[in-house]
């Protein structure tokens, strides 16, 4: 008070609240008992050390199994939201998604589960919040969350609806863009295995940042594809024609209805882009398959990592 004139109790200037939006506080618990049973899930899907391999338990959830609400739990309407947590819970071993740090860049979902026994990172962009958009906020928990799977060799699986970096002034003055390359290079850099599914939108720089190298691409038929979204990239190309049209309105509408019959994933599976379009329902199958694969990647993966660059 003495040194800012601001009166604030302890709780508003630094309680728990406060952090978990600031990021300072990944999991808030509701009393010691329930912060100690937090902890030790977290532990559960860790190694004991970055000497080790991590770890793969018994799966008793049928690797097979196909989630009908998969289908149509992608709105047709793009301006439509959904709930991404519902998709990787559908996908992963039942029960185990143990979301961190939920309130801090909420426009992306991080956390931990299992995946046919296998300890996995998870990484889902929500679209509730500013479409799904790499904020500073977001992009500085993407770094450090990849940085930490790839400490402790967790194979990463990616559910990408990404519409690329937040625009607007605040972006600008919170510096977006640099921390949003501080992920893309952690992505790019991360040496764990990676699985990376389009679920709707795939837009600009910043969706470098939900692959890995070496990447194994699954795609909805639901998935957009491009340098910008139709919609704003017309905007910037066809400034021009479209002032100078008769009707704006209708030239735009026409730009974009002929624009959006290019952007189907279609063309990018055909060119080998990804490595399968699938029926969502086969999602939890593929990413079994998946991890049966990489087995021998993570048996060598048993060294300390070291991160050259952070910005």
């Amino acid at each position: 008070e003495r040194a800012l004139g601001l009166k604030l109790s302890k709780e508003e200037l630094g309680g728990a609240d406060v952090h978990a939006i600031s990021g300072v506080v990944d999991n808030i618990a509701e009393d010691e008992l329930d912060a100690f049973r937090q902890i030790n899930r977290f532990l559960h899907y860790l190694p004991q050390n970055a000497w080790q391999r991590s770890p793969r338990g018994a799966c008793e959830d049928p690797v097979g199994r196909r989630e009908q609400a998969l289908l149509s739990i992608v709105p047709r309407d793009q301006r439509q939201p959904f709930n991404i947590t519902d998709v990787i819970d559908m996908i992963v071993d039942r029960d185990s998604f143990f979301q961190i740090c939920s309130q801090y860049g909420p426009s992306l979902v991080v956390g931990l589960a299992r995946m046919n026994g296998q300890s996995v990172g998870v990484t889902g962009n929500d679209c509730r919040y500013v479409a799904g958009a790499m904020t500073a906020e977001a992009a500085q928990k993407m770094r450090r969350f990849v940085e930490m799977c790839d400490t402790f060799h967790l194979p990463m699986v990616n559910f990408i609806d990404e519409p690329g970096f937040m625009i607007g002034p605040r972006a600008e003055q919170v510096g977006a863009i640099r921390y949003g390359m501080a992920a893309v290079m952690a992505s790019s850099r991360a040496s764990v295995p990676w699985a990376s599914i389009l679920i709707r939108k795939n837009f600009g720089v910043a969706s470098a940042a939900h692959y890995g190298p070496g990447a194994y691409k699954l795609s909805w038929p639901s998935a957009q594809y491009g340098a910008l979204p139709i919609e704003g990239g017309i905007a910037v190309a066809y400034r021009r024609q479209i002032a100078e049209a008769e009707n704006p309105n209708e030239m735009r509408a026409k730009l974009e209805t002929n624009l959006a019959r290019t952007r189907s994933p279609y063309p990018m599976a055909e060119s080998f882009a990804v490595h399968e379009l699938i029926d969502p329902r086969e999602t939890r199958p593929a990413l079994c398959d998946w991890i049966e694969w990489i087995q021998p990647q993570l048996e060598v993966l048993t060294s300390p990592v070291t991160f050259s660059m952070r910005s």
